[in-house]
């Protein structure tokens, strides 16, 4: 009889996160998977077309059975960020009180928010079955950098559910070594805590170099391509900051900044694209399904990923990291910690200190000056790097062995 996953992820299908292929690939591998989430709105805000709280309510992917549960869209102001996160937790908790599905593990999917382990955590423990949590986002810290929330009253009330949520998870796996030491200082134990990197789906691959309407190609430009969410944490200001540096510079090329995608800071870094006059040097293009964006890497010189200066995202290793790895192309980076150690120990790119537009201006300047076989020397090791870290079929192998576990967390 095959094994039930249960899988907790207020962001699935159509949404574009990595969950999609996992539990794509336990379907392929015999798992029998459902999963539990929301109506789709991220990152625009709004419910996508054809979903409502009345319309696709349950529906299949890949073999995958979705049921989603009610919540609040969320918007573009921090009450409805708010309300969206609390409603899933309540449609949540009546979904575990009146469900009949009976799983045999719960695997937790935790992007921010993560008070959405809670359904989770909650019919594991109804249910007496394991439950395994993959933390992406650290929490409270999370909650401090992204809303600027710094009351101690609130920050330790989020600490508690947090606790609470860690003690009664069987293991707990993360996508940075870092983020293991920060889980074992809230007491966890350390047995209790794996580092199990995030893999890019196999779409991600190298393309011969070539040319697409959305991008302008000539050989006096350096293109750059930034991909995925546009939003706070990713401190895309230093872009029009850097731009202005590069203006005043008499650079042997032209350096054009692609920006692919959609998120709530969008507006903001098109205003200030205008307000600084650097309007030449950006190409906003909406966003694509990510079965393309190779195409969009091959067409341009290098990618680019950025992290806002803190010491949380000193710990954070970005999703798109390995996107652009496996892609086989050049990465520039303003981002410190994890991120910065990867890509110099694959010789894949160059890094400048996260918030220093004058440095993150000085390694646009030392990449574009190089050649087309210097950079192609680059994108190698990128993609062998990729290969060696982050192979898909060695990591699902791993987390076979745990879904193939009996053990029970008495709590």
């Amino acid at each position: 009889m095959k094994k039930h996953i249960l899988v907790i992820a207020q962001y699935f299908y159509p949404e574009q996160f990595r969950i999609n292929d996992i539990c794509s690939e336990w379907v392929k591998r015999g798992y029998k998977v459902t999963v539990v989430t929301g109506i789709p709105n991220y990152p625009q805000g709004k419910y996508y077309e054809g979903y409502g709280l009345l319309k696709k309510r349950k529906e299949t992917y890949n073999g995958i059975e979705i049921i989603r549960i009610p919540l609040i869209p969320r918007g573009h102001n921090s009450i409805m960020l708010a309300l969206n996160y609390v409603s899933f937790v309540v449609s949540g908790f009546f979904w575990k009180v009146f469900t009949r599905i009976k799983a045999d593990y719960v695997f937790i999917f935790e992007v921010s928010p993560m008070t959405q382990a809670l359904p989770g955590v909650w019919y594991a423990k109804k249910r007496k079955i394991p439950c395994y949590l993959y933390v992406q986002d650290l929490w409270p810290e999370n909650v401090e950098i992204i809303t600027g929330i710094t009351n101690k009253h609130v920050i330790g009330a989020i600490g508690k559910m947090v606790d609470y949520i860690y003690t009664r998870c069987t293991k707990i796996f993360t996508t940075s070594n870092s983020f293991v030491k920060s889980i074992e200082n809230r007491g966890v134990p350390a047995e209790k805590i794996e580092y199990w990197p995030q893999y890019a789906e196999d779409f991600y691959v190298p393309l011969m170099k070539t040319s697409i309407q959305e991008i302008q190609d000539d050989e006096d430009t350096f293109n750059m391509i930034f991909a995925g969410n546009i939003g706070n944490a990713q401190g895309l200001d230093i872009l029009t900051k850097t731009a202005l540096i590069l203006k005043e510079e008499k650079l042997h090329k032209n350096i054009r900044f692609n920006i692919v995608g959609d998120g709530r800071y969008k507006p903001t870094l098109d205003g200030l694209v205008h307000s600084n006059n650097v309007q030449e040097m950006f190409n906003f293009i909406p966003k694509q399904p990510a079965t393309r964006i190779p195409e969009f890497m091959a067409a341009s010189d290098a990618a680019f990923l950025c992290l806002t200066k803190s010491p949380l995202f000193a710990m954070t290793i970005p999703a798109k990291l390995q996107s652009y790895m496996a892609c086989g192309i050049p990465i520039i980076a303003s981002a410190d910690g994890e991120t910065e150690q990867i890509i110099t120990e694959a010789k894949a790119g160059l890094c400048s200190p996260a918030g220093d537009a004058k440095k993150l201006a000085e390694v646009i300047i030392e990449l574009s000056s190089k050649s087309n076989e210097q950079l192609n020397q680059l994108g190698i090791k990128s993609r062998e790097y990729y290969d060696r870290n982050f192979n898909k079929q060695e990591l699902l192998n791993r987390m076979d062995r745990y879904l193939g576990s009996k053990e029970i967390l008495e709590v």
